[in-house]
């Protein structure tokens, strides 16, 4: 299947940059992309990664829905920015994610990296559970993800795929300028 890398990469691209712009076509983009990831990912032997795929298909499910109707009377949702307290819960919950998984992954399975790939993971479902709710973090923990994750797919030979994880590191940061230039004047802390 040496289509299916660099058809995932793309897909992965344009769903990222219309996020970046806030536009609601990412999600059903999405649903292609993960689908697609799922299977690069259990060729690779990146468990962790490949179930990711599963549960990011249900947040993109859900993201579509939250973009369209989270907002005050089924109303478009705004940007906002995350209270510390749900940063914090996002984090010990996270924590514990990976530590769990990675010990099943290391234990029972020929994983590539499990602790990696699950720490990894984790965040992933931090910043994708942020970006559902239209959180300006979101795009900070993905920078962040993004930059570990390159290491991670240049060490497992997915050089195509780190490429896409360099250019959404890229995007990461376009997309934090630009909703941050969104956010209603209340919603930004003094």
């Amino acid at each position: 299947m040496d289509w299916l890398q660099p058809f995932a990469v793309v897909t992965g691209v344009v769903a990222v940059f219309l996020a970046t712009r806030q536009n609601v076509w990412n999600w059903p983009i999405g649903l292609v992309n993960v689908a697609l990831y799922a299977v690069v990912f259990w060729q690779s032997k990146l468990y962790a990664d490949m179930g990711l795929q599963v549960v990011y298909f249900a947040l993109t499910l859900y993201g579509w829905y939250e973009w369209l109707y989270g907002g005050a009377d089924k109303s478009e949702l705004p940007v906002t920015r995350a209270s510390r307290a749900l940063l914090l819960r996002l984090a010990m919950i996270a924590i514990v994610f990976a530590a769990m998984l990675g010990t099943v992954l290391h234990r029972y399975t020929d994983a590539a990296l499990p602790f990696m790939d699950s720490s990894l993971s984790s965040a992933s479902l931090v910043a994708q559970y942020l970006l559902t709710k239209k959180k300006l973090e979101n795009w900070i923990v993905w920078i962040a993800a993004d930059i570990c994750y390159v290491g991670l797919f240049v060490f497992k030979s997915l050089d195509q795929t780190a490429g896409l994880y360099a250019l959404f590191i890229v995007l990461g940061v376009m997309g934090y300028v630009q909703w941050r230039r969104t956010l209603q004047p209340a919603a930004v802390p003094a």
